[in-house]
């Protein structure tokens, strides 16, 4: 079975940004797509349901269950059809958690996309979202899209769609730890970078060492400008090996002392796409997305992709 690009929504704000995202990932990527809308109880179907002006009995409420959440599905792949005429779109109902459904459906997607509020309070990111269990229990790569994102968002000022997309995208930013680089997550920037013809823009943030509350850079500047030399040094080795499988994207590296969410955090401002990585950590229970990831998906102001690996 070939793999797709799996959209959810739920008929949010900020799930139908993600499903327009899906539709743009499928296109370049020349997959299909495939809309999942998880409906889980009546109380659910009703807060998306419009207001009649009389309550609705819980008998009533199956009916209207079923209704609205044929709807919600029906209405977003009408609309992707109608914006991505000849993308192959597929759409899929199903009953249960939609944390469980959304990770059972990941395992078969080549990425999944879910929406989020994303920026706000920290309490607002979390409350009520099915977006964090799945982004950290899923094994294949979860994009969060934000309300309102838009498509020319991850454009250059002054280029359009007119079927060329050379130099169009914003640069894709990848957040690299040099302590564990993973073929995964590189293959993932590689190909995301290249689909889009796009820079790919490799960041790693990384820190002087400090030994028993003694800084050794600050009594000694050379001491941290030969650090940076090797992380930097470090860093062109790592990505060698990709640039000759990926000849065409354009590599740019960025070697940058201090704390990586901020970095990433400020490189997001005009990026296409984030892409962070997310150990795979097979707890029985919590959540476990680390706190870079966290930090990103948190503040970031473009599409987050997070890729699991080992």
């Amino acid at each position: 079975m070939s793999r797709t690009v799996i959209a959810a929504v739920d008929g949010s704000a900020e799930s139908l940004a993600a499903a327009e995202w899906a539709a743009c990932e499928a296109r370049m990527r020349r997959l299909p797509l495939h809309i999942l809308h998880v409906w889980q109880d009546w109380s659910t179907a009703v807060a998306h349901a419009p207001f009649t002006g009389r309550e609705t009995t819980p008998g009533e409420g199956a009916t209207v269950t079923q209704h609205w959440a044929e709807r919600i599905a029906r209405d977003a792949s009408d609309r992707l059809r109608e914006g991505h005429p000849g993308l192959e779109i597929t759409v899929e109902q199903v009953y249960g958690r939609p944390a469980e459904v959304l990770l059972a459906a990941a395992e078969k997607a080549e990425v999944l996309v879910v929406g989020s509020r994303g920026l706000g309070s920290l309490a607002g990111f979390l409350a009520g979202s099915v977006s964090l269990p799945v982004i950290a229990h899923a094994e294949r790569p979860v994009v969060v899209v934000r309300a309102g994102e838009r498509a020319e968002d991850e454009l250059r000022p002054g280029t359009g769609d007119n079927g060329d997309r050379e130099g169009q995208y914003l640069d894709v930013v990848l957040g690299l730890d040099l302590s564990r680089p993973c073929d995964e997550l590189l293959a993932y920037a590689f190909e995301a970078a290249a689909a889009r013809a796009a820079t790919l823009r490799v960041v790693h943030g990384w820190s002087v060492p400090v030994v028993d509350g003694y800084d050794p850079a600050a009594h000694d500047p050379g001491h941290g400008v030969a650090l940076g030399l090797r992380e930097a040094g470090a860093l062109t080795d790592v990505l060698r090996s990709w640039r000759g499988k990926f000849p065409h994207v354009e590599v740019k590296e960025q070697c940058m002392v201090g704390r990586p969410a901020g970095h990433l955090v400020e490189a997001s401002k005009d990026a296409s796409l984030l892409i962070v990585g997310r150990r795979i950590r097979r707890a029985a229970i919590g959540a476990h997305i680390g706190p870079v990831t966290h930090a990103v998906l948190h503040h970031a102001t473009t599409p987050v992709a997070v890729v699991p690996h080992l």
